[in-house]
């Protein structure tokens, strides 16, 4: 066992890991964040998609102790309540939202993105959401709520939530 240490949606958090854990079994079964998914299990899908100091990453492939330090944002961080953040709002106001497997992860690398550039093209959105992927065919509805979520946080100044 290692003890690591790491900011988790913006606390401070202790704990021993396993050697090989995976964040994504720390983060789903012993913090019981569990918007972060189980897919392919090989990084290729994006539905384990945090955000690691700000970036999109594949916690699937990521051992826990690897985050000793670091900043950790999963997308139960996103909503205040039940007042939801602009991308989320966005995702379901243009129809984003089909079985909702990948949402967490489209939405936290739409974040990074729109947090560089919030008026991206729809070629910047689809390199920005390259490492996830959409079963349900939804990649035209995902691309117009990443824009109208772009236009509302540079409106509002909405950098973080």
């Amino acid at each position: 066992m290692k003890k690591i240490s790491f900011e988790l949606n913006g606390k401070n958090v202790e704990i021993e890991v396993e050697p090989g854990e995976l964040l994504l079994d720390l983060l789903r079964e012993r913090f019981r964040l569990t918007g972060t998914k189980r897919g392919c299990e090989v990084g290729e899908c994006g539905a384990c998609t945090i955000l690691l100091d700000g970036e999109p990453t594949t916690s699937c492939l990521l051992l826990a102790e690897l985050v000793d330090g670091r900043s950790v944002t999963t997308i139960e961080a996103l909503s205040n309540g039940t007042e939801l953040h602009p991308i989320q709002e966005a995702f379901i106001e243009e129809g984003a939202v089909q079985c909702g497997f990948c949402t967490p992860g489209m939405i936290l690398s739409t974040l990074a993105l729109l947090r560089k550039n919030p008026y991206p093209s729809r070629e910047e959105i689809k390199v920005g959401l390259a490492g996830n992927f959409c079963r349900c065919g939804a990649h035209e509805h995902i691309i117009r709520a990443v824009q109208k979520a772009g236009r509302i946080m540079a409106e509002t100044g909405n950098k973080v939530h």
